[in-house]
Order: structure tokens, then sequence, then C-alpha cells
């Protein structure tokens, strides 16, 4: 292996291994926005304290997840995954026995920790393992395997919490993360030859930067964007990252080296990452919200409708590889990926009470399907554009990319949807609980017409930013002209 010293391992055993992180960490993301009412009125918590145990699990992830890419290529890609397996279950084992919502969030948090070293392990693992068409084909059958679990999470979490409750849900994913932490053992690892030392500096500013650029978009529904507690941190986050970016410049060890930045084909892979990661994002966090709010459905239904949403992805991935390996390119697909996924969000505007399955089965379906068919392939695509040395460095970017827009999308679909609540009630309060789900009395069905009507806004912002994002990527991976001076390492014409 070209640039890595690899640990002997069977490929068969690696694969299972890293599938079986990727099928188990989607369905706690996915599974937890079922629960979210429930956790309110148990825990007496609504707004971004509530929000926060979504947006907080999301953020650990993406704000780590470069970090702990670079650690894989430095100590181990397979200690990097075990540990971060062991992090993933003791936060969901802490957010089983949580009295509080201070508690659960930063359970979650450590949670979000775990889940960045086993996706940014994982995803090097396969990378550093694979090379052409085997690499596109694990690639699809982890994104096949990672929509298992987004397909099942909501559904499992729902009949969880109907039959045990909350605290049910976590203890079973605690002990899911020791089985894969028990897997790791059997797992083929691999790193860079040369171990450089840890770019401490630049870590901190990223992980702060990030931290506190997501921690003020998220106070911005109860405080107001004009706040001191909203422009506080947004503006030290801001700060900091561009203090990373000129520690980066000077750094014998970058964390990011920031020549990967200028790859103009990789970059549009990760903003086509961004983005389809991005697009669902509110949908899957928020429409239980609303169905158990406003239809008055049970967890375990919310669960089953959101399969509408999640049960393309079962399959698309591996159809998304198959095209892409007879020949179609993947700059075609892509492009049609985001446009579906702008396309559904629109659609899903004929949200309304009393909506039923038949109604929202054209839109989520179509969200569906866009996801899956890339899931999996974009990644793939992404590894072609670098050198095996990086592999860890732009994995652990790709998924601080797709995490960090899939936290910051959930976080401004979060707080747009208070604030146009906000300005429909003029009570503050009143719009965190309706956001909350939490609709009862003699006006409940005037704010359940208000939710409706702040979601139909937020969901049109959703789709134009799908819609400009699809063209943009189909302009980033026009074929070069000069194809003389592509890098050697990439098959250049996999990738058109």
């Amino acid at each position: 292996m070209t640039g890595a010293r690899s640990r002997r391992g069977h490929p068969g055993v690696t694969l299972a291994g890293v599938l079986l992180g990727f099928l188990v960490l989607p369905m706690l993301m996915s599974g937890t926005t079922v629960a979210l009412p429930r956790i309110g009125a148990d825990l007496d918590a609504s707004g971004a304290a509530l929000q926060w145990v979504v947006v907080g699990y999301f953020l650990a992830a993406a704000s780590v997840m470069l970090v702990a890419g670079s650690l894989g290529d430095l100590f181990g890609r397979r200690r990097v995954f075990a540990l971060g397996a062991v992090a993933y279950s003791a936060g969901a084992l802490t957010s089983a026995v949580a009295t509080d919502i201070l508690l659960l969030d930063v359970a979650r948090t450590m949670s979000g920790l775990g889940a960045a070293g086993v996706m940014a392990g994982g995803g090097a693992i396969l990378g550093a393992t694979f090379t052409g068409r085997a690499r596109t084909r694990a690639f699809g059958a982890m994104g096949s395997t990672a929509g298992v679990g987004m397909a099942v999470g909501p559904t499992l979490s729902g009949w969880l919490v109907g039959a045990f409750g909350w605290r049910a849900t976590f203890a079973a994913f605690a002990a899911a993360g020791l089985l894969i932490w028990a897997c790791s053992a059997f797992m083929a690892g691999s790193r860079a030859v040369a171990r450089p030392r840890v770019d401490v500096a630049g870590s901190a500013a990223l992980v702060g930067g990030l931290v506190l650029v997501m921690f003020g978009a998220n106070q911005a529904a109860e405080a107001g964007w004009a706040s001191a507690a909203v422009l506080g941190p947004l503006a030290g986050g801001l700060l900091l990252l561009v203090m990373f970016a000129l520690v980066e410049r000077r750094s014998r060890n970058p964390v990011l080296d920031l020549g990967l930045l200028r790859e103009r084909r990789f970059m549009a892979w990760c903003l086509a990452c961004v983005f389809v990661a991005a697009g669902p994002a509110g949908v899957t966090t928020f429409l239980p919200t609303y169905l158990q709010g406003v239809n008055g459905v049970s967890a375990e239904s919310a669960g089953l409708t959101m399969l509408m949403l999640t049960a393309p992805v079962l399959l698309m991935p591996q159809v998304g590889a198959h095209l892409v390996n007879r020949g179609l390119r993947p700059r075609v697909l892509i492009t049609l990926s985001l446009l579906l996924i702008a396309v559904g969000n629109a659609w899903l505007t004929v949200l309304h009470p009393g909506i039923g399955l038949l109604g929202l089965l054209g839109p989520l379906a179509t969200i569906g399907v866009g996801m899956g068919l890339v899931i999996g392939t974009v990644d793939a695509q992404a590894m072609n554009e670098v050198a095996q040395e990086r592999i860890g460095m732009a994995t652990g970017l790709l998924n601080t990319l797709r995490a960090g827009g899939a936290t910051l999308v959930t976080t401004l679909f979060g707080t747009a949807l208070t604030t146009l609540l906000l300005a429909r009630t003029g009570d503050a309060a009143a719009a965190r609980r309706i956001a909350a789900g939490e609709l009862a009395g003699p006006e409940r069905l005037r704010h359940a017409l208000q939710f409706t009507e702040a979601w139909h806004v937020t969901s049109w912002c959703v789709a134009l930013g799908c819609a400009a994002a699809a063209a943009i990527v189909w302009a980033m991976l026009a074929p070069s002209r000069n194809r003389a001076v592509m890098p050697a390492h990439a098959s250049r014409a996999r990738a058109r």
C-alpha cells in the first residue's frame, strides 16, 4: 500500500466491522428525533435546550471529525475507530439515566464525539483497504448500511419509546456501541508511514470555532439574532476559524492541508456531500415533532411514517454505485440527486394539519431517493481525487463538512421555525412550545396552522438552497480543459 503502513487483516472482516458502525450510528441520529416530544415532556424542556439533544450530537461529531481523521493517519485508524465506539457507548448509557436536560445534552455531545471517531476511522479504513471498483462497491455497501440505520432508526426508536420509554432507546444503543468496540479487534487497520506531531493549535482553533458558531446559531431562537448571546459566540467562532486558517498555513504538520481546498473537483464533491446531508436534515429532525404535535399521532406512528423517506435509502446506494460502474457520469448522478432533494422539500409544502400518509408519500420518497442515490458514491468519488497518504485527512474533512452542514441546517431550521412562530404568536414561550410539538388547549388549531405556515417558509428556503447547490456542483465538476496536469493518483475517467 503506497504511503501507508498497514496492519494485516481480512478485507471481509474489515468491511463487516466498519459496516456495523455505520449501521448503528445513523440509527441513533435519526431515531432520537422521534423521542424529542416525550423527552421534552419528561424533562420539562423546550427551545434551544431540547434542540441541543439533536444538535449537540451532530455538533460534536462535526467539530472533531477532521481531527479524528488526522489522528487516524498518525496513530492508527482502527484505534481511533475503537476509542470512538467506547465514547459513543458511554454517552448513550449516560443519556439513558439522565435526570435533567443539561446532563442529557452533555451525554449526547459525548456520543457525538465517539461517532466522529467511528465515522472518520471507518471511512478511512475502507479507503485504505479497497481501491478502484472494489472501493466503489465498499462505499456503496457503507451507504446502504447507513441507509438501513436511517430507515430502521425512527421505527425502532418509536417502538422502544412507546413500549419502554425513551431511556430504553439510549440503553439499547449503548449496548450496540459496545458490540462495535468488540468487533474492532478483528478489523484491519492502517496509518500513515510518517508520524509527525499532532497539530494541537490548529485542532483547538477548529473545534473551538465550530462549537462557538453552532452554539451562537442555536441561541438565536430564544435570544434573537441581534443579542449579545448570539453575536458574541458567532464573532468568536469566526475569529477562531480565521486563526485556524492562519495556523494551518504555517504548520509543518497541519490537521488540514489547505491544498485540499484548492482541489476543485474534490471540493465539488465536498459541497455535494454537504447538501445531500443538509437537505433532508430539517425534515428528518422536525417532521416527527410536527406529526406528533399537530396530528396527534404516536411516536410509533411517526417513526413508521418516516420510513417513506428513509426506506429508499436502503436500495438506492447500490443502485447509484451500479450506475456509475456501468458508465453513468457521477456528475450527472449527483446533480440529479440534489435536484430530487430540492423538489422533495418544495413538494413538502403540501403539509397541513390532518395530512395522511398518501399526502406525504410523494415528497418524502423523492427526498429519500435523492439521498440514497449518492450515499457512498460521493465518498468514493471524493477519495478518487486525493493521494493515498491523505485519505484520512480527506475523509475527516468530508465527514466534517457533512456533519457540519447537517448540524447547521438542523439548527437554522429549528431557529427559523421558532422565529417565524414568534412573529405569528407574539409570545416567545408559546413559540418554543409549538416548535417542540406541545399543542394543547383551545388554541390548538390556530397554533397548528401557525406551525404549518412556518414550516412552508422554511421548507422553501431549503429547496432553493439545494437547487442552487446542484447548479454549482454541476459547474465545478465540468471536465478540466488541461488533462495533462491532472494528478496521477486520481482516476479522472471514473469521475466524469
